[in-house]
């Protein structure tokens, strides 16, 4: 299926869902197509044809993006080179879920998650294991009659019960019919690990570092963006405000298509768009700020006079 068919479905899914989605992103490079908000859920999706066509800076921008903004990323794949990725399956690309439009639409529209995990060598699953043991006692199990019933070692077993292993699907099955119930557990998608930090994103820029440093003294935690139309997510001291800045220096032919992203995508996400720039005259859709002005701004307050003016 070609990208923008995928694009097609995943926003029909959306709306049908009950989210809340922005348009896509027209800014390229960028590292996600879609952002989606139902309720207090916020999901940024990038879909691609095949896996193997991720691109590991989209998944680190994805990444920063979804822990500044408490959301969570995926990508959204029909391939891995010339086969198929498999439906109810969770895979990995350089830290970031991808699964299959069907399984999104599952996942979205029915509540109902994957269950099997793509890794290296195999699928896996991973299992309940307080259920395990529990029908073990009720069966009179010894951890060595389970192992002698179902092939696989008391180390492993004593791994499954204690959750520190995960099974082949062929294992899981083969406890299940010798239990007599389901023991396998859905994959927490949304807990994706989002501890991949911006690192040192900007330091060649002057300006970009002056904004930064001016922004940290407001107390405003910020976190500097790549691969997004927007160059920082900073928040407020009170936590109440989140603002998508977008950096202008020097003439930039890409800023109207810039802006009307960041505004498009500020009301899906209810943040405020605002625009720094060092360049007298501008106009645009978006609160502007001078160079002059953010230098003279002492305290919080002061910097929402000028995004609410």
């Amino acid at each position: 299926m070609e990208r923008t068919r995928i694009l097609d479905r995943v926003e029909s899914t959306f709306r049908n869902a009950g989210f809340e989605h922005s348009d896509r992103c027209c800014l390229q490079p960028c590292c996600f197509d879609l952002a989606a908000r139902r309720d207090e859920q916020l999901i940024f999706t990038k879909a691609y044809h095949s896996i193997s066509s991720v691109s590991e800076k989209d998944a680190k921008g994805l990444l920063n993006l979804s822990k500044a903004l408490r959301g969570f990323p995926l990508f959204i794949c029909e391939n891995s080179r010339s086969k198929p990725l498999e439906d109810d399956t969770v895979y990995s690309r350089y830290g970031v879920y991808a699964v299959t439009l069907e399984t999104f639409q599952n996942m979205m529209l029915h509540n109902v998650e994957p269950l099997v995990e793509a890794g290296p060598g195999g699928y896996y699953v991973r299992l309940d294991g307080e259920a395990i043991k529990r029908k073990r006692l009720e069966k009179e199990f010894s951890m060595g009659r389970m192992a002698e019933v179902t092939g696989v070692s008391r180390r492993t077993l004593y791994g499954y019960e204690k959750g520190l292993a995960k099974a082949s699907v062929a294992t899981a099955y083969k406890l299940e019919w010798v239990l007599g119930i389901p023991i396998v557990k859905p994959v927490n998608i949304h807990g994706t690990c989002l501890l991949a930090t911006a690192g040192r994103i900007i330091c060649e820029n002057r300006f970009l570092q002056f904004v930064l440093r001016k922004l940290k003294q407001l107390n405003f935690a910020v976190f500097p963006m790549r691969r997004t139309p927007f160059d920082f997510v900073a928040k407020c001291p009170d936590g109440n405000l989140t603002i998508l800045v977008v950096i202008h220096h020097g003439r930039m032919r890409d800023l109207e298509a810039r802006t009307e992203d960041v505004v498009n995508i500020s009301k899906v996400i209810g943040a405020q768009p605002i625009l720094i720039t060092n360049e007298e005259g501008l106009e645009g859709r978006v609160p502007i700020l001078y160079q002059r002005d953010l230098a003279e701004i002492s305290d919080p307050q002061q910097l929402f006079s000028y995004i609410n003016t």
